[in-house]
């Protein structure tokens, strides 16, 4: 199968109240709505180029790293909450959008509770959402993974923070939560490619001490509260190659009615094609006049 075409990727940095958010763009000049692109922890929007290739091809494509990951500067706050988050993109994308122009969102894990944040408090800015991969926990389990999953770092002079981070990286592929290494926890997936791994590695390393903080926001924010309460017309989907995808059915019932999906993820060209083209068909779908979104 050809490859889809992919928009040309443009990087750039917009200035907010707390330092500079560093933005993934792909735009041929697209009119419609745009795509605000929100990637999942510990990484940052390098791991949904593919992705923002494919869909820039017919819509205006924003991707931010999220404030302490990625390129982006951290907030102020230590302990930040993803509403806090939430606001600092939405200030570097109402510096890139008009204020009165809606658009649509995209959030993986992490990003899909930073889209849920943005599309519960400012609803008239969000035309439709996509939520992909979400987890949902108990409190022991919220509880153990705050305690452990995100741990602090800091340069080491031995280096032994790059190891850390090359085995952090690669064990939530093998393990789910990547520190309980026990059989029932293995993960049934192939590892991704060791391009994908460095990627993440130095994508982690870039906000080595700063990277928990969203990712610690995120498990804090409780979805199963949060997503019964959008408006919008929102699909809720897992990529098969999601170490959570099995979670899909309850991730789906939060929400009666709205459609799912179990998208191929993008670990082969094709696989990307059919998950950018699967996004982007529900993006585009007009209801019939009278018809449930």
């Amino acid at each position: 199968m050809t490859a889809h075409p992919q928009a040309r990727l443009r990087r750039r940095f917009v200035d907010v109240d707390d330092g500079q958010i560093h933005v993934r763009t792909a735009d041929i000049g697209q009119s419609g709505t745009p795509l605000v692109m929100l990637h999942a922890s510990p990484g940052s929007s390098k791991q949904l180029e593919s992705l923002i290739g494919r869909l820039g091809m017919g819509r205006r494509v924003l991707a931010p790293d999220c404030p302490g990951n990625g390129d982006s500067e951290p907030l102020a706050a230590e302990v930040p909450e993803i509403d806090e988050l939430a606001d600092a993109l939405l200030a570097a994308i109402t510096r890139l959008c008009p204020d009165d122009q809606p658009f649509d969102l995209y959030g993986s894990h992490t990003g899909a509770r930073l889209a849920c944040s943005i599309a519960l408090r400012f609803s008239e800015r969000v035309r439709r959402i996509v939520l992909d991969g979400f987890g949902l926990y108990t409190t022991d389990e919220r509880d153990e993974i705050l305690s452990v999953y995100a741990p602090e770092q800091a340069p080491d002079p031995l280096g032994r923070h790059l190891m850390w981070g090359w085995h952090f990286a690669r064990d939530q592929w093998i393990w789910f939560p990547w520190f309980d290494k026990r059989d029932d926890k293995r993960v049934s997936l192939d590892l991704p490619p060791p391009a994908f791994l460095h990627d993440l590695f130095v994508e982690i390393m870039k906000s080595l001490t700063t990277y928990h903080r969203s990712y610690r926001a995120a498990f804090r924010y409780d979805m199963s509260k949060a997503v019964p309460e959008l408006t919008q017309p929102a699909l809720i989907c897992a990529q098969k190659t999601d170490m959570i995808h099995t979670a899909l059915p309850r991730m789906a019932a939060l929400l009666p009615g709205a459609p799912s999906a179990l998208l191929p993820g993008t670990a082969t060209e094709q696989d990307a094609d059919e998950t950018a083209a699967a996004i982007a068909g529900f993006l585009d779908h007009e209801p019939a006049e009278g018809a449930a979104p």
